[in-house]
């Protein structure tokens, strides 16, 4: 992947859930980094389908935010599995 600023404002869509639960559909982050780890490790993997990443008017899917998160760039420490 081409060089990324990972320091950029970002925008979260969270996908919706199974069991159609009310959880926030937006959230805005400092940080397009903490957005991917929010994602990527708080976000049940079933709202993590449909979601998308907004970084300037561009757009991410779910396989888009994961090849971030899983980029050797990313500049904070992953959760432990």
């Amino acid at each position: 992947m081409a060089e990324f600023n990972y320091m950029t404002e970002a925008g979260l869509y969270t996908g919706k859930t199974l069991r159609g639960t009310r959880a926030p559909r937006y959230k805005r982050f400092e940080t397009v980094a903490e957005a991917v780890r929010f994602a990527m490790e708080d976000m049940p993997g079933s709202q993590l389908r449909g979601c998308v990443l907004e970084v300037n008017e561009a757009r991410f899917d779910e396989k888009q935010i994961r090849m971030l998160y899983d980029a050797p760039a990313y500049p904070l420490s992953r959760r432990e599995k």
